[in-house]
C-alpha cells in the first residue's frame, strides 16, 4: 500500500484492505478459518471495530493495525490530559 494512506490519517477503505490480503495470498475466508474462526467472522472487523480482528488482518498484511485504522485507533487511545493540582 501507498504511504499515502498513513498520511491522510484515514482509514483504509475495504476494498484496499481485501485487496492487499490477496496480495498476501489470504482471502478473509482462509485468514477467519486459520486463525480458528467461523469462515466469515473476520468481515465484521472491515466495517466495524474489533481489535482482535484488526491485528489478525494487519499481521497478515504485514503491518500494524494501527496504519489499517488510524482513525479508529485515534478514538481508542484518546485519553484526555487532566492538569494536575
Amino acid at each position: 500500500m501507498s504511504t499515502k494512506k498513513s498520511d491522510t490519517h484515514k482509514d483504509w477503505h475495504r476494498a484496499d484492505v481485501v485487496a492487499a490480503l490477496r496480495k498476501k495470498g489470504w482471502s478473509l475466508r482462509k485468514l477467519s478459518v486459520a486463525a480458528g474462526l467461523s469462515e466469515g467472522t473476520l468481515k465484521s472487523a472491515l466495517d466495524r471495530p474489533w481489535p482482535k480482528g484488526e491485528l489478525i488482518i494487519a499481521k497478515a498484511i504485514g503491518c500494524e493495525p494501527e496504519s489499517i485504522w488510524p482513525e479508529r485507533y485515534a478514538k481508542r487511545n484518546f485519553a484526555p490530559v487532566f492538569a494536575l493540582i
